[in-house]
Order: structure tokens, then sequence, then C-alpha cells
């Protein structure tokens, strides 16, 4: 078996064409203001492909840059000063931050309603409970990997490889609400080959390069990289070994390519939903 490889990156091509349709017809911009604090180049260079990425969709798009050592009170009285601008409908604060800072208080200052990241604990117990309206943006974007590949989830078992309150438990509570059984397992479970193997789908999400292997999986699951893992050699790759992988697999996410531009594209739809949400649209 060869398995078909799911393509991010059209798919993500789609998804913006749709949010920028979307926008276009709403009588203002949706505004989505990103905050970087400090210089981490892999932060740097994620943040200016979302700035492209949303004003190619109409969006109004700003990123605040602030250094390294800005003190946690400043900080948060930016994200007050971002909450009660009207035109701001979605605020994003990249991680990591600087280790002075305390990043639980400053997601939880952000407005649940511009929270596009979903972090909020707010968003996450409406995740919880099945009501969210801003999901969280790579989890959001698996879903949608899966529903392109017609996974019908219904019924189906599902292992979530990883239990990051980023990836791993919103992925679960996004499956558990399309009707899948779902099962997260993690570095304490026993025998996680064979856990993995009573999987028809895994969506590995562990930052382990190439731990999944094709004697990890069923014939014929579908397989949803999240991990991205820069190798001594300079290669990226995946929690799966693709090319063993795709030996048993029915679909699979490459890395890169896969889940990566998923997670932008998601955060332009959270921004418009947002917007939307927030002027009593939706």
């Amino acid at each position: 078996m060869t398995a078909r490889l799911l393509d991010g990156k059209v798919l993500a091509a789609e998804l913006r064409a749709e949010v920028a349709a979307r926008a276009a017809m709403l009588p203002y911009r949706p505004g989505l203001a990103v905050v970087l604090v400090g210089d981490d180049p892999a932060s740097a260079v994620y943040v200016r492909n979302k700035d492209r990425a949303a004003q190619q969709a109409g969006l109004n798009a700003q990123t605040i840059r602030l250094p390294a050592d800005t003190p946690h009170a400043d900080l948060l009285r930016l994200i007050g000063r971002l909450n009660a601008d009207g035109a701001v409908d979605g605020i994003l604060v990249q991680l990591p931050l600087p280790p002075h800072i305390d990043t639980r208080a400053i997601l939880e200052a952000v407005d649940p309603g511009k929270d596009v990241d979903g972090f909020h604990p707010i968003n996450v117990g409406r995740l919880a409970e099945g009501s969210a309206i801003l999901a969280p943006c790579t989890p959001r974007g698996v879903m949608k990997l899966l529903a392109a590949a017609g996974v019908s989830l219904g019924g189906s078992r599902a292992l979530v490889l990883g239990r990051s309150a980023i990836v791993g438990r919103p992925v679960a509570n996004l499956l558990l609400a399309a009707n899948a059984t779902v099962t997260i397992a993690h570095s304490r479970t026993r025998d996680l080959p064979a856990e993995c193997r009573r999987a028809q789908v895994l969506v590995a999400a562990v930052g382990r390069p190439e731990m999944v292997t094709a004697d990890w999986l069923a014939d014929g699951a579908v397989v949803i990289d999240v991990g991205i893992n820069r190798l001594p050699d300079g290669r990226l790759v995946g929690d799966c070994n693709t090319a063993s992988c795709a030996e048993r697999a029915a679909a699979i996410t490459p890395v890169p390519g896969g889940v990566g531009p998923m997670t932008i594209a998601c955060l332009l739809e959270n921004t418009v939903l947002a917007a939307v949400a927030r002027r009593g649209e939706g």
C-alpha cells in the first residue's frame, strides 16, 4: 500500500481564498493584532508569514514587536489596549514568551472574544463542552485535513499521540465532537505501538522526530503528522517516518507541507469568525 499524501498547501490556499471572499463581503476589514516579544528567529519567520497571509486575505493586520526585556506589566497594558480597540477583532500573542513573563497570565488577559488562538480558559472550556467558536488553529487545521480526505469520523477509533494543551487535548475534543472514539496516548502509556495499531485515525503531536513507523500503524490508517522537528543535518521531519508509514497507511500528511500551512489559514478564519461574532452578526 502506498499512502495518499494529504497536501496541506493546496487545502490552505483554498481556505485562504474562502476567508478572503467572506472578508470582502463585510462592511469593514477584520483586524488582527499579532504581538511578538523578543527576537526568536523561528517566531519571527512565522509572524512574517502570518502577516503576509493576513494582508493577502484582506484583513487589517498589524504586528507589534517588543524587545525581549519588555516588563510583564507593560505587556499586560498592551493587551488591555488591544482588548479595548474596536478595530481589533483578533489578538495573537506569539509563543514562546521570554522566561520572565507569566505566559498563563498574558493568555488569560486576552479578551476571549478576540482570542483567535483559542487558548483562553473560557474558550478551552467551550471547546470541551462542544460550543467553541474559536478553536485552536492547528487542531482546527487537523480536522479540516481529515474532512478533505473524506474520513468518516463517526464511530471510528482515533488516537491522539500527545497531550499538550496546544494540540493534543484540543484535537481530542474536536474528534470527540465529531463522534469518534478517542484515546489520548503519551509518554506514560504502556505498549504505545500496540495502542497506535488499534487506531483508524492517528494524530501524532509529540515533538519526537520520526518516532512513528509502519509497525505502529493499522493497515489503512489515516495519519496526521503535526510534528515538525529539525534534524542535525538541517532537514525538517515530522513525528512519523513518512516513507515507512506510507507503506501501511491509506493517507498521511507530509512534513513540511501538511498541517503547517493549515495553521495560518485557520488563524485567518478565526479572525473573521471573531469579527462577525463580536459584532453580533454570526
